[in-house]
């Protein structure tokens, strides 16, 4: 089973599981996404997801096929100013 690890970017708390799967190229677009979503393709922690667009923050993992996602947060860089 291929492993992606996917970075949250600066700040963010979070990334729509639609998103997750084009930014991680599993998929197309957003819109693919929602359909993988809504064919029950999606798993988050190793249930089923069926909200479209759930909030995936680090530390979960989300399968998609035969690709496991996980998901980290940003390392904070350089000194505070």
């Amino acid at each position: 089973m291929p492993i992606i690890e996917f970075t949250l970017a600066d700040g963010s708390p979070y990334i729509e599981v639609n998103q997750l799967l084009k930014a991680t190229g599993v998929c197309d677009s957003g819109g693919a996404g929602k359909m993988l979503v809504a064919e029950g393709h999606v798993s988050v922690g190793g249930a089923v997801e069926t909200r479209k667009t759930a909030k995936i923050r680090a530390g979960q993992i989300v399968t998609c096929g035969d690709v496991r996602i996980v998901v980290r947060a940003s390392e904070a860089g350089g000194d505070p100013a």
